[in-house]
């Protein structure tokens, strides 16, 4: 549905700065568009501590990658943006 929010999972690691950045960039965009936010310790599973291994953040939004280690606000505004018009245009 259109009014449900986008589904965000970060995944990450306790201690990275990147990661902190990526989530707070999350939380402030939060306040303009309705985002759900999930954060994914890769480290608390060994699947994905192998998958990612130092390669965090990565942002899903709707289960597709959208972000690899760091962006900008205004990228990741635009990102959301077009997630929501795709939405519209689609019905979904």
């Amino acid at each position: 549905m259109i009014n449900e929010p986008l589904c965000l999972e970060l995944y990450s690691r306790p201690g990275c700065h990147l990661c902190e950045d990526l989530r707070v960039l999350c939380e402030r965009l939060g306040s303009e568009y309705p985002l759900q936010l999930t954060e994914v310790n890769v480290d608390a599973d060994p699947a994905l501590a192998a998958r990612y291994g130092v390669e965090v953040p990565v942002l899903f939004i709707d289960g597709r990658k959208a972000v690899k280690f760091r962006t900008t606000e205004t990228a990741l505004r635009r990102t959301l943006r077009r997630r929501f018009l795709l939405r519209q245009l689609l019905g979904t």
